[in-house]
C-alpha cells in the first residue's frame, strides 16, 4: 500500500518530548536506543529505528548528551523544546507542545517564523509566577509557503496582502515576478526568500485568480488558502474513465446476493453519491434481517493505482457552501460506486438478525451485490414516520422503532446528545445567496444514524475484540475520542454557574457524559442554549483516526470505526481493506504505515472542516451585504474587551458590536462574568442576552460583519 512518508521534523515532534521525560527519570544513567524504546512502550523494529533516529538528531542538536557506544543521557542544562507556532494578532506567538506549558515568544524573537511552523525554541531562565518564555532559534519546517491574497502595486514593485488573519506580514513581489497580476486582483504568491534583516518575505505570483469580489474567484481563493485541489490530475481522470459500470457475472458469483431483498437509501434531497443502503426482511422466527450495505469502493480503487494515490492525498471530500470537492472522480462517486435505485451495485455489508427490542442475535460481514428498490429523501422518510403509513412503510416503521430503542440505549450508556443546527443557503444561478434555511436532525436522520453507528461499532468489535472480550491486538483503523480535558470541564462548570446551571462531573463511569446531557436538556430552548452547547463541545477532545484503540467517549463505545462512507472518506476504504484481509484469514499487518495514514487522514479532516467554516463565513457576509442598514434580533455569543459578538437569530450570521459603538454609556469588560457593564447606568450585556442590532458593514475581504446597537 502507498503511504505518506514522514520527515525528520515530524519524527522529532513525535518522540523528543517523551525521550527527554524517559531520560529525566534517571538523569544519572545512560541508555541505548532499545532501552529507551522499551520505556516508551515501542514494541516493533520499525518504530525502534525511528526512536534511534530521533536520539541521533537530538544528540546532534544538543538536546541530550551522547555518552558514546550508542548510549544517551539526560542533559542537565535542558534549555530548548520543539513545537508549533501559534501567532497572536499582536505579532507575538506561543510555541505549542502537547503535554507542556505553551512557551511565549515576543515579536522580536520570532526569527521570521509563521503560524503553524515547526520550530526549535531556546528557553529563557524561568522566573517565579511567570509563564515560560523563549526565543526561536531554528525553523525546522514551514507549515506553508504559498498564500492567497490581494495584489497591491506601486511603480517598481508590489505586495501580496494575505487573506489569512494569522499571516501578519505582506509578501514583497518585485515587478519581474508579478506574472501579469494587476492591482486589486486576487492571486497566489509563493515565498522564495526572507533575508534576515528584511521585514517582509520576498515572493513571486504563481497564479492570478481574478477580480476581487467575484464569487468564483472568492471560492477559489478559499480553496487555494487551504490547499484544496480544483481538478483531478489527468492520469486519475483517465483511470476513472476506464472503470466499467458493468458487473461481470463471475464477480457476482463470489458475493452474497441481496438483489431480491427489499433495499432502499435515505439521503439529503440534493445528494448524488449514495454511500449506504438498508435492506429489510422479516424472518420466519419473527425477527428481522437488516443489511447495512456500503459502496464497495475498494473493489474499484486498487492499491498503488493513481486513484488510490489521489484518494490518500485528499483523504476526504470537502463540502463547501456551494460545491463539493470530492475524494474520488465523479464517475466513481456519483455513478459506478453510488447506490442508485434500480441498478446492480457491489457492496461491503454488515448484516444483522435483530428483534423488535433492538437485540442483536446474529451478525455477518462480507461482500455483496444489491439492487436498491427506492431512493428516499430524509423528508419523504420523515413523512412516513409521522403519518405511520406510505410507500415501503412495512420496512421504514419497524426500522424507526428499532433505531429509537438503540438510541435510547446509547444515551443510557453515556453517549452525549449533542444536537447541531446546520445552516444552508439558497443560491441563485450566479452563486449569490438569496435566503437561509436550517437543517435539523429528525427521526429519519436518527434512523440512518443509528444503523450506521451499529455497523461501525460492530465491525470494530469484530476485528478488535476477541471472544473473551479482551483486545485482539490486530492492526485496525479506529475512530477514537478521548475523555474531556478536566480543566476545560472545570471552566465549563464555572461558566454555566453564572446562568444558574450546574454540570455534574466526576471520575465515576459515565458521570460526566450524563452531567453534560442533563445540562444540554436543561438549557434547550433558552437564549444561551446554542452558546452553552458550543462551549460543551469545545470542552471535548477531538475525534481522530488511529490504530491505537481507546474507545469513543462521545458515543460511549469501547470499539468504533468508520466503515460506512468510503466514497467520501479514505479511512473507510482502509477499514474495508483490513476487514477483507482478516475475513480471508490474513495475519495482522505492521501498524506503522496504517498509523501514518490515520494521522494524515486526521490532518486532512481538520483542513476540510476549517475550509467549510471559512466558506460558510464568506457566504454569511455576502448574504448580509444585501441587508446593510437593516435591523435584526440576535443573541450575544461572545464577549471580549473590544466588544460583543452577536449571532442573528434568523440567519445564524455572526458579527461584532464594538464597545465604542455603545453610545449610551462607557462600558467596561468583566472577564469573570463574560459581560460588559455601563459605568453610569449599570446596564449589563452578557453572554446569552438578546440584543437588537443594525448591520453597519459587511466586509467581504475580511469575511467580517460589523453591527451597531439598533
Amino acid at each position: 500500500m502507498a503511504r505518506k512518508k514522514k520527515n525528520n521534523s515530524k519524527l522529532l515532534l513525535r518522540y523528543s518530548k517523551s525521550i527527554i521525560q524517559v531520560l529525566k527519570e534517571e538523569p544519572s544513567k545512560a541508555f541505548n536506543y532499545k532501552q529507551v524504546a522499551a520505556r516508551l512502550g515501542v514494541d516493533n523494529e520499525i518504530k525502534r529505528q525511528q526512536v534511534l533516529q530521533t536520539l541521533e538528531i537530538m544528540s546532534d542538536d544538543g538536546s541530550i548528551d551522547s555518552k558514546g557506544h550508542g548510549k544517551y543521557a539526560y542533559k542537565h542544562l535542558e534549555n530548548h523544546i520543539v513545537g508549533t507556532v501559534d501567532l497572536t494578532s499582536k505579532g507575538s506567538a506561543y510555541v505549542v507542545q502537547d503535554g507542556t506549558d505553551d512557551v511565549y515568544v515576543s515579536p522580536a524573537n520570532l526569527l521570521h517564523a509563521l503560524n503553524g511552523d515547526l520550530v526549535k525554541v531556546h528557553l529563557f531562565a524561568k522566573r517565579k509566577s511567570k509563564k515560560p518564555e523563549g526565543q526561536i532559534v531554528e525553523i525546522l519546517e514551514r507549515a506553508k509557503t504559498e498564500f492567497v491574497g490581494v495584489v497591491q502595486l506601486s511603480k517598481n514593485y508590489g505586495f501580496l496582502v494575505p487573506d489569512h488573519r494569522k499571516m501578519l506580514v505582506d509578501i514583497y513581489i518585485p515587478n519581474e515576478h508579478l506574472n501579469g497580476a494587476k492591482d486589486g486582483q486576487k492571486a497566489i504568491a509563493r515565498i522564495t526568500d526572507w533575508p534576515a534583516k528584511a521585514s517582509s518575505p520576498f515572493g513571486e505570483i504563481i497564479e492570478v485568480l481574478g477580480e476581487q469580489g467575484n464569487h468564483e474567484v472568492e471560492i477559489n481563493s478559499i480553496m487555494a488558502e487551504f490547499g484544496l485541489p480544483r481538478n483531478f490530475p489527468p492520469e486519475v481522470t483517465s483511470e476513472a474513465d476506464e472503470v466499467s459500470i458493468n458487473i461481470p457475472d463471475e464477480e457476482i458469483k463470489k458475493r452474497r446476493d441481496f438483489r431480491d431483498t427489499l433495499t432502499f437509501t435515505i439521503d439529503p434531497h440534493d445528494a448524488k453519491d449514495f454511500d449506504d443502503a438498508l435492506s429489510f426482511k422479516v424472518l420466519e422466527n419473527g425477527n428481522y434481517e437488516v443489511g447495512i450495505h456500503i459502496a464497495d469502493v475498494s473493489h474499484y480503487v486498487r492499491p498503488d493505482s493513481a486513484l488510490e494515490e489521489q484518494a490518500i492525498e485528499r483523504a476526504t471530500s470537502v463540502y463547501l457552501v456551494d460545491r463539493v470537492i470530492p475524494m474520488l472522480p465523479e464517475k466513481l462517486s456519483n455513478l459506478v460506486c453510488s447506490l442508485r435505485p434500480n441498478e446492480e451495485k457491489l457492496c461491503f455489508s454488515a448484516v444483522f438478525e435483530i428483534d423488535e427490542n433492538a437485540q442483536i442475535h446474529n451478525e455477518w460481514f462480507g461482500r455483496t451485490v444489491i439492487n436498491s428498490n427506492h431512493r428516499f429523501t430524509y423528508e419523504e422518510a420523515q413523512k412516513i414516520i409521522e403519518d405511520q403509513s406510505g410507500h415501503l412503510s412495512e420496512a421504514v416503521l419497524p426500522l424507526d422503532r428499532i433505531a429509537k430503542k438503540m438510541r435510547a440505549a446509547r444515551m443510557k450508556n453515556g453517549a452525549i446528545a449533542f444536537e447541531s443546527t446546520e445552516v444552508k443557503f439558497i443560491l441563485d444561478e450566479n452563486g449569490h445567496p438569496t435566503g437561509v434555511y436550517f437543517k435539523e436532525s429528525k427521526d429519519s436522520n436518527h434512523l440512518i444514524e443509528e444503523f450506521m453507528l451499529l455497523a461501525n461499532k460492530s465491525v470494530a468489535q469484530f476485528i478488535g475484540r476477541k471472544k473473551d472480550g479482551k483486545p485482539s491486538g490486530k492492526t485496525f483503523v479506529y475512530r477514537i475520542h478521548d475523555k474531556p480535558n478536566p480543566e476545560k470541564l472545570f471552566e465549563l462548570a464555572n461558566f454555566v454557574r453564572q446562568f444558574g446551571y450546574t454540570v455534574k462531573t466526576s471520575s465515576e463511569n459515565n458521570s460526566t457524559s450524563k452531567g453534560i446531557n442533563a445540562l444540554l436538556a436543561e438549557v434547550k430552548g433558552s437564549g444561551e442554549a446554542s452558546m452553552i452547547s458550543t462551549l460543551a463541545i469545545r470542552s471535548m477532545s477531538k475525534a481522530v483516526y488511529s490504530t491505537q484503540n481507546i474507545g469513543h467517549y462521545g458515543l460511549a463505545f469501547d470499539y468504533y470505526s468508520h466503515f460506512t462512507s468510503p466514497i467520501r472518506r479514505y479511512p473507510d476504504v482502509m477499514v474495508h481493506r483490513l476487514l477483507q484481509h482478516y475475513l480471508d484469514g490474513g495475519k495482522s499487518p505492521n501498524k506503522n504505515e496504517w498509523e501514518e495514514l490515520c494521522e494524515h487522514s486526521s490532518e486532512r479532516e481538520k483542513v476540510a472542516t476549517d475550509a467549510e467554516r471559512s466558506s460558510i463565513k464568506y457566504m454569511q457576509v455576502k448574504f448580509m451585504q444585501d441587508h446593510v442598514g437593516e435591523d435584526f434580533m440576535g443573541i450575544i455569543s461572545g464577549v471580549t474587551e473590544w466588544g460583543v459578538f452577536v449571532e442573528l437569530i434568523d440567519s445564524k450570521c455572526e458579527g461584532m458590536v464594538r464597545i465604542r459603538d455603545f453610545k449610551d454609556d462607557y462600558y467596561a469588560f468583566d472577564e469573570r462574568s463574560f459581560s460588559i457593564e455601563g459605568e453610569r447606568t449599570g446596564k449589563v450585556y452578557q453572554l446569552g442576552d438578546q440584543i437588537m442590532i443594525t448591520v453597519k458593514r459587511a466586509d467581504l475581504d475580511k469575511k467580517q460583519l460589523d453591527f451597531v446597537p439598533a
